[in-house]
C-alpha cells in the first residue's frame, strides 16, 4: 500500500513546464489519492482530478482557476492550451456539481482578464474568435474583482481524511490498530471490502481471543457472513465443547436457518438430543416473530424447515420423547407413532430421523454393574447415596441405573449428580423422576447432557431419591471392567468409599448399581 507521503512527494516532481506541455496524466496520477481507498469512501471519477493545462489561468476539467497576482502568462494562447477557447472547453460539467470553486480573500476574475488579453492580441482574427470569447465569458462564473485571486476547493463531506492534519491520524497508514468489541465487526467488514489483509488479520485475532460460549453463535454467524473459515471452525469447536452453555446464550436465537442447520448436522455436539430439540423450538419461536407469524406449532415447524430432520429423536429416551417432542405439536401424528414404536418394539421399525449417535457418544451405549446380588430393603430420608469412582480412559457418562420400590409399581423423584472430587464442582445434574414396576431390575435415570469423565481423576456419583423403600445391591466389586465386543477396548472403573453423608452406600452395598456411558 502506498502512503500519502509517497504520493505527495511524487506530485512535487511534476514540473509546471511538463504540465504546460500536455503531460497532465502524470500529475493526475499524483493527485488521485482517493485510489488508496479510505474506509468506506468511494473514489471520485478521474476527471475530477484533472489539472489546469497551464499557469495562464485557464480552467481545468474540475473548474479550478489557478491564477494569482504576479503569476500570469500573457503568452498563453490556444496552442498552449490557454485562452478563451480552452476555457470554453474546460467549464465544469453538470456531472460534477459538487466540485464548484469557492472564492476566498476577494478573488479577481482571472479567467475574464485572460480572455480579454487573448482577444486584444488577436484583433486581426475573424469574427468567430470574438464569438468564442463571448461564449466563454458566459460559460465562466462571474467573480468579483480584487488585487489577488486564490480559489480553493471545499473538500467533499465524504472525505473524512481531509479533517485530519497528520498522516498518523488517518489510521490506515500508521499500522496502529485499536479494536474494541463495539467496532471489531464493522472494521472487519471494511477490511474485507477494501482488501486490507493486515487489518483483517487483526480483527480475526481479536475475535479469537474473545471467543466464549456465550458469543460463539453470534461470531459463527459473522464468520460465515465474512467467509472466515478459520474463525468459523474455532466457533464450532467451542460450541462442541460447551454446547449447553452456547445454546442457552442470548445470541443463539438470532442466528439464521443455515447456521442452525450447520450446527445441528454435526456429530460432535456434547449435549443430549432432547436439549437440542428444546433449543430448536426456542429458535423457531424467535424466527416466527421475525417473520411476523403467530408462534403456533404449525408455524414453528414451517420456519424450522429441513432443520427438524437433523434432530436425532431416536437417541432420546422414551421418557424424554414422551415428555417433550411427542406433546409439542411440531411432529405429525404419524411421526410420533413411528418413534414410539422405535422405542418399544423389536425389531425396531425404520424412522425418518437420524439414529446415528453424536461423536461424543459414538458407538454403542455401554453400562457396568457393580453388584453381584440384589436384596431388600433400602430406605430414604433426604440424604444422598454417594460413591466415588475413577476410570482408565476418557468416557461420557449419560446416566445411572437405580433400584426401584419393593412395594410394587411406584414413582420416584430423584436428583442425580456427578461431582469433581478435588474441586467439589458439580459437572452434571438433573432433577427428574422415574417409574418402577416393583421388580429387582434397575431403572434408567439420565443426565440432561453427557458428562465428560477424564482418566485417573476422582469423581462422585450422587443420587437423592424421594419415595418408598427400594431394593439395594450387595457383594459389590471394587474394580469393574467393560470390554467393547467390536474393538476389544477395555474401560476399567475403580470404586471407592465416599466420605461424609452417603445414606450408607459404599463399595460393598447400597444404591447406584449401574453407570451408563459412551466411549
Amino acid at each position: 500500500m502506498r502512503c500519502c507521503v509517497c504520493l505527495f512527494q511524487q506530485s512535487l516532481q511534476c514540473s509546471p513546464s511538463k504540465m504546460a506541455a500536455g503531460e497532465s496524466n502524470s500529475r493526475s496520477s499524483c493527485l488521485n489519492l482517493s485510489n488508496s481507498g479510505p474506509l468506506g469512501n468511494a473514489p471520485p471519477s478521474n476527471s475530477a482530478h484533472s489539472s489546469p493545462a497551464s499557469n495562464g489561468g485557464s480552467m481545468g476539467a474540475a473548474g479550478v482557476i489557478n491564477r494569482s497576482a504576479g503569476n500570469s502568462n500573457p503568452q498563453s494562447g490556444p496552442e498552449n492550451g490557454g485562452g478563451a477557447e480552452s476555457a470554453v472547453r474546460s467549464t465544469p460539467s453538470a456531472q460534477n456539481p459538487a466540485r464548484q470553486p469557492v472564492v476566498q480573500s476577494g478573488a479577481t476574475s482571472g479567467a475574464a482578464s485572460n480572455m480579454t488579453a487573448t482577444s486584444s492580441s488577436s484583433s486581426s482574427s475573424s469574427s468567430s474568435a470574438s464569438t468564442a470569447s463571448a461564449d466563454a465569458s458566459a460559460a465562466v462564473p462571474s467573480l468579483p474583482s480584487s488585487p489577488a485571486s486564490v480559489l480553493v476547493y471545499r473538500e467533499p463531506v465524504y472525505n473524512w481524511q481531509a479533517t485530519k492534519s497528520t498522516v498518523k491520524e488517518r489510521f490506515l497508514y500508521s499500522d496502529e490498530v485499536q479494536i474494541g468489541p463495539e467496532t471489531v465487526m464493522t472494521t472487519l467488514y471494511t477490511a474485507k471490502k477494501y482488501a486490507v489483509p493486515a487489518l483483517e488479520a487483526h480483527c480475526v485475532e481479536f475475535l479469537k481471543k474473545n471467543l466464549r460460549a456465550d458469543n460463539a453463535f453470534m461470531l459463527l454467524t459473522q464468520a460465515r457472513l465474512f467467509d472466515e473459515p478459520q474463525l468459523a471452525s474455532l466457533c464450532l469447536e467451542n460450541i462442541d465443547k460447551n454446547t449447553a452453555d452456547a445454546l442457552a446464550a442470548e445470541g443463539f436465537t438470532d442466528i439464521d436457518l443455515d447456521t442452525l442447520m450447520a450446527v445441528l448436522e454435526r456429530d460432535t455436539l456434547g449435549v443430549r438430543e432432547v436439549r437440542l430439540f428444546v433449543a430448536a423450538v426456542r429458535w423457531a419461536d424467535a424466527e416466527a416473530q421475525r417473520q411476523q407469524l403467530q408462534p403456533t406449532p404449525e408455524n414453528k415447524r414451517r420456519v424450522l424447515g429441513k432443520s427438524l430432520s437433523l434432530i436425532r429423536f431416536p437417541l432420546m429416551t422414551i421418557e424424554e420423547f414422551a415428555a417433550g417432542p411427542a406433546q409439542s405439536g411440531i411432529l405429525t401424528d404419524r411421526e410420533v407413532v413411528s418413534l414410539f414404536l422405535h422405542f418399544t418394539v423389536n425389531p425396531k421399525p425404520h424412522v425418518e430421523f437420524i439414529d446415528r449417535p453424536r461423536c461424543c457418544l459414538r458407538g454403542k451405549e455401554c453400562s457396568i454393574t457393580r453388584f453381584s446380588q440384589v436384596e431388600s430393603r433400602w430406605g430414604y430420608s433426604g440424604t444422598s447415596d454417594r460413591i466415588r469412582f475413577s476410570v482408565n480412559r476418557r468416557i461420557f457418562v449419560v446416566g445411572f441405573g437405580l433400584y426401584g420400590s419393593i412395594h410394587g409399581p411406584t414413582d420416584y423423584q430423584v436428583n442425580i449428580q456427578i461431582i469433581h472430587t478435588d474441586s467439589n464442582t458439580v459437572l452434571g445434574q438433573n432433577d427428574t423422576g422415574f417409574s418402577c414396576d416393583g421388580t429387582a431390575s434397575t431403572f434408567r435415570v439420565m443426565f440432561k447432557e453427557p458428562v465428560e469423565i477424564l482418566p485417573s481423576v476422582n469423581y462422585i456419583a450422587c443420587a437423592t431419591l424421594k419415595g418408598p423403600d427400594s431394593h439395594y445391591g450387595t457383594k459389590g466389586m471394587r474394580k469393574v471392567t467393560h470390554e467393547a465386543p467390536a474393538t476389544g477396548t477395555k474401560t476399567c472403573f475403580t470404586f471407592c468409599y465416599a466420605a461424609g453423608n452417603n445414606n450408607g452406600t459404599s463399595v460393598e452395598d447400597g444404591q447406584i448399581p449401574e453407570v451408563i456411558f459412551y466411549t
